[in-house]
């Protein structure tokens, strides 16, 4: 591309999702409705275990870290998303110690423990991110236009004045190595517990043991579903705005789907829930 037939620019125009006309206003309405449900189901989340005793474990110590992150999930995409995907290994490894060292289990999740591998998860997340999004804003801009709902490193790349290959490499690289090592980790984690629940004497308690991971599974076939959808393969192999609908799914549905995963079928955050609103109807009895 010729540099000398363009106005290098810095700031950005973002194309948004195609719709027709006179479906644009409706499609508004339901990304709000879902973005509005998104926020109250995370704080929900976050408030309930905060707030009851009986939800005081490192699982819901994760979950509910899990949530606080979804609550900013498309203002800090990027970074972000590598932070949820070491995330969603550091969940696999509770329920691995959860499930197959329970007597050590208490000891091995303390506290202490729990506060730093979730601040290993941001550090590892912001610091992943931090390369790709470095080479890609010292690039030069020639047009304006985002062809995306959001400034996605691929789609700005696209922008540049110059070729961006080795940017995109890196990029590929990073996301690859990180959601690759994670999946296997995870994958790995869950060859352990699948041993372990296989050997447990009754139908009965290998049912209760496969129901505290069920959730987590889901959600993680969300996350690394859509993220490989996306990022693995060759761009021209996939149609135009391909990568715009399956966006929609990790951008805005998992945020918006994973409170109602780890509460719809969760008896201990139904009884959490039940224990809350009789204090809360006390408190407002006694005024």
């Amino acid at each position: 591309m010729d540099q000398l037939n363009h106005t290098w620019t810095q700031s950005f125009l973002l194309a948004g999702f195609p719709a027709p006309s006179t479906l644009r206003p409706l499609a508004f309405l339901g990304t709000l409705c879902i973005y509005l449900l998104t926020l109250a189901g995370n704080l929900f989340i976050i408030v309930l275990v905060q707030a009851d005793a009986g939800l005081s474990t490192p699982m819901y110590f994760f979950i509910s870290v899990l949530s606080f992150l979804e609550l900013w999930y498309l203002y800090v995409f990027h970074s972000l998303g590598m932070t949820e995907c070491y995330l969603l290994g550091v969940m696999a490894l509770d329920r691995y110690l959860a499930i197959c060292r329970p007597l050590h289990y208490h000891a091995l999740m303390s506290r202490k423990v729990q506060l730093w591998l979730a601040g290993a998860t941001w550090v590892a997340g912001f610091s992943a991110a931090l390369a790709p999004a470095s080479l890609t804003a010292s690039l030069p801009f020639c047009f304006r236009e985002v062809a995306h709902y959001f400034c996605d490193l691929a789609s700005l790349m696209r922008l540049a004045c110059v070729d961006p290959g080795w940017n995109a490499r890196v990029h590929g690289t990073v996301i690859g190595v990180a959601t690759g090592c994670n999946f296997v980790f995870i994958l790995g984690l869950y060859g352990g517990i699948l041993r372990a629940v296989l050997k447990l004497p009754s139908a009965g308690s290998r049912a209760k043991a496969f129901s505290t991971c069920s959730s987590h599974v889901t959600v993680v076939a969300l996350f690394f579903g859509s993220a490989f959808m996306v990022y693995v393969g060759p761009p021209k192999s996939r149609s135009k705005g391909t990568d715009m609908h399956i966006a929609l799914v990790y951008a805005i549905l998992t945020p918006f789907l994973n409170p109602i995963v780890y509460t719809l079928r969760n008896k201990e955050v139904k009884d959490a829930f039940r224990r809350f609103t009789q204090r809360i109807r006390a408190m407002l009895k006694g005024l």
